[in-house]
């Protein structure tokens, strides 16, 4: 009994004494950064003193805006400089091909022309609304126009009287044009937010549906390549077409700005607002 003992006693002092070596998981080497709940890539990359496109190469992120809290980032080492940003490619004739961070006020000032040139040469009605691979058309050298994809929308007519809306109990305003949700009863607007679609190239669709599933967290993941994504603990789900859904949002705050894959995205309390208020069947009228 008493050898016994003493091999228990040793075992533990080595299970001790070994794991006191182990630094705890949380925290962070001179080379790691853990992201924070409303931390961006943007606000990492200056804090660090190094660029969006250097953390991407260096964790091998398909996506700038899709980073989430507790996700451990490679930094480059202390002391050695970002590297340097990808020259700007030359445009082929009269068409620019947009890169990863391009925004319309950045190629504007390449090519000596404006924002609001470059959205009428392109028929962009949202300035925050370009993608990576998007081709324009640089105002004052384009002869024909430049073709789109065809899921790309045509600019939305403005926002008037909503179709097929409820006369009377709970549904869910989803204004496209605005980027807003709005709780109803009736004809009683109770709670209007700001939220973040679909993007262009994955637009939220437009028409009359309902909740049809409820989830209070879950993952999400999908795409391929550039496109691909996997976000843990997606919280306060509600389902209505398809795979599209409304749903609290913690990899990004820009909201206002179309965002998605189709899905509606809300801060998590708003999130959490409408989940708790909308019972299953509640009626959900997307529109422009």
């Amino acid at each position: 009994m008493k050898t016994i003992l003493r091999s228990t006693v040793f075992v533990l002092l080595v299970l001790v004494a070994t794991t006191s070596l182990i630094p705890p998981v949380a925290a962070a080497s001179p080379s790691v950064v853990i992201v924070n709940w409303g931390d961006t890539l943007y606000g990492i990359a200056a804090r660090n003193g190094t660029s969006v496109d250097a953390l991407m190469r260096a964790n091998g992120l398909p996506n700038p805006n899709f980073i989430y809290a507790g996700q451990r980032l490679v930094l480059a080492a202390p002391g050695s400089a970002p590297g340097a940003p990808a020259p700007a490619p030359v445009p082929s004739g009269s068409v620019y091909v947009v890169n990863y961070g391009d925004t319309l006020a950045t190629i504007a000032g390449r090519f000596s022309t404006t924002v609001d040139a470059l959205m009428r040469s392109n028929g962009i009605y949202n300035r925050n609304f370009i993608y990576a691979g998007q081709r324009l058309n640089v105002p004052g050298r384009v002869t024909q126009p430049v073709p789109q994809p065809i899921n790309v929308p045509a600019n939305p007519p403005s926002s008037g009287a909503v179709n097929n809306a409820p006369a009377t109990g709970k549904w869910i305003d989803v204004s496209i044009n605005r980027q807003t949700i709005t709780a109803y009863q009736g004809s009683t607007p109770l709670k209007s937010v700001l939220v973040s679609t679909g993007v262009a190239w994955h637009p939220t669709p437009v028409g009359r549906y309902k909740v049809y599933m409820k989830i209070p967290s879950q993952t999400m993941s999908g795409g391929s390549g550039a496109d691909a994504y996997y976000l843990p603990g997606v919280p306060w789900v509600m389902y209505f077409a398809g795979g599209n859904a409304i749903h609290g949002t913690y990899w990004h705050q820009n909201f206002g700005t179309p965002m998605s894959h189709g899905c509606v995205n809300l801060t998590i309390a708003d999130a959490k607002w409408f989940y708790e208020w909308a019972e299953m069947g509640t009626p959900v009228v997307t529109h422009f």
